[in-house]
């Protein structure tokens, strides 16, 4: 779906095939993405001064917060990024700095634009493969190019025969008349190179890839000769074709642009870096790692193997339950950087219906699907499914409020024997009703110390 369609109505009607509710949340994170093509059609000397306008997310767990962004990204093929917020410590301690984010962003980048260019050259890649089998097959077939008296033919009619051989060659290759061939294949195996390690404030995990590669550059690549069958043959050689037909220089270039233009970054738990107003204990640091983030945020640059990226437009959406906290407990700085702030609504009992009836990967549906791989044919009816939402409902009340996670364990538990047996019960139909529903669930349910360790 290219960027023009992408009305904010288009954006969330697409965003309602999988999420149910949360239409204020829906509405916000619509409007940024539009936002974004919005400001790439502005005039030039106005497009830079245009700052992302990042969202908080206010809301229990499991009420959608993170698949809103997820499916965001997915609708504008942007480069995404989903991390906790808890992972990062400030600056001097031991752990993950802020920076590092960026880093990952970059690389989930070129994988993308890496991947998106080997389907450009896949078609060509296949016919280079092919003909490189060709070239493993036809020297066997040259000793049959011979004259009537049984000596060599001329050069011209060897030439054509050659060439006629190598096509009628290429055509049952392509039937896959020669599938049961074996062909000694010369394939290349990556350099080993020690293991080190290295500390650097530049973090080590992107310097223990900068050695990696300087180690794989030094130590030549080993081959090593295999004896195949010709379709592995063809797919090893069309992998190879592949990699050497990439050009990574323009990979990185288009996946730099992509992360400073479109990149989405999802900080979930931003709830949890807000201290409490004490001064003694791990507080310091959580502050100390806002004030880290701040200017990520705000618009830096930060140096990735791949070159210097720029933050400034990138997108920023961070979650939290913000249960004993609130966005307030921010440091101020850190408040104004995300001007937009929803609030998601926890999940009712119709909530949970539509849930698992609605989207398109309701989990009545996948479930449904999964047995009839067995050949298990499976069928909810409407009153099996309000009785598990009723249960996911009730069992939330009572016990932590996961959201529809809940939904998750109540399934697998109520259909724990079907699945078991499903291999011993193929071209049977199974009625899945509100009785069948309680006689799984109700002494779970009634059980309060119970349903906390099973649902």
């Amino acid at each position: 779906m290219s960027a023009i369609e992408l009305t904010p109505k288009r954006i969330v009607s697409e965003l309602d095939k999988y999420i149910v509710g949360q239409a204020e949340a829906k509405r916000a994170v619509a409007i940024a993405l539009r936002n974004r093509w919005r400001r790439q059609n502005v005039r030039p000397d106005l497009r830079d001064e245009i700052a992302p306008k990042n969202i908080i997310m206010i809301g229990p767990t499991g009420v959608g917060k993170t698949e809103i962004a997820r499916r965001l990204a997915k609708l504008d093929n942007s480069p995404f990024l989903k991390i906790e917020a808890s992972k990062f410590t400030e600056v001097g301690y031991v752990g993950r700095d802020v920076d590092s984010m960026i880093r990952d962003l970059m690389e989930i980048a070129v994988s993308m634009v890496k991947q998106e260019e080997m389907g450009n050259v896949r078609a060509k890649a296949k016919e280079m493969a092919e003909d490189r089998v060709l070239d493993l097959l036809l020297p066997m077939k040259r000793a049959e190019i011979r004259s009537p008296e049984g000596g060599e033919a001329a050069m011209g009619e060897s030439d054509t025969g050659t060439s006629d051989t190598r096509e009628k060659l290429r055509q049952m290759l392509r039937e896959g008349r020669l599938d049961a061939r074996v062909v000694n294949l010369e394939v290349t195996e990556k350099a080993g190179g020690p293991m080190i390690e290295v500390f650097s404030s530049s973090g080590v995990e992107d310097l223990g890839l900068n050695i990696k590669e300087m180690f794989g550059n030094l130590f030549p690549q080993k081959k090593k000769r295999r004896r195949v069958r010709i379709p592995e043959a063809l797919a090893i050689l069309e992998e190879e074709e592949v990699q050497r037909l990439v050009d990574m220089d323009k990979v990185v270039r288009l996946a730099h642009t992509r992360v400073e233009q479109s990149g989405i970054i999802f900080l979930d738990e931003i709830d949890k870096i807000v201290g409490s107003n004490t001064s003694h204990g791990p507080d310091v640091s959580r502050e100390g790692v806002q004030r880290d983030l701040l200017p990520i945020v705000e618009g830096s640059t930060v140096n990735t193997k791949y070159g210097m990226v720029k933050t400034d437009h990138i997108l920023f959406i961070a979650a939290g339950a913000f249960s004993t906290t609130k966005p307030s407990d921010l440091i101020p700085e850190l408040q104004g950087r995300f001007p937009i702030r929803v609030e998601l609504d926890s999940l009712t009992k119709e909530d949970f219906i539509r849930i698992l009836t609605e989207p398109s990967n309701a989990l009545v549906k996948q479930y449904i699907e999964m047995l009839a791989t067995e050949g298990v044919r499976v069928e909810f009816t409407g009153d099996a499914v309000a009785e598990i939402a009723e249960v996911a409902t009730l069992v939330n009340e009572r016990t932590e409020n996961i959201g529809a996670r809940r939904l998750y364990t109540i399934m697998e538990t109520m259909l724990e024997d079907i699945s078991f047996d499903a291999p011993d019960m193929a071209g049977r139909d199974v009625v899945i009703d509100a009785a069948y529903v309680r006689e799984k669930l109700e002494d779970i349910v009634e059980d309060e110390d119970l349903s906390r360790y099973i649902l």
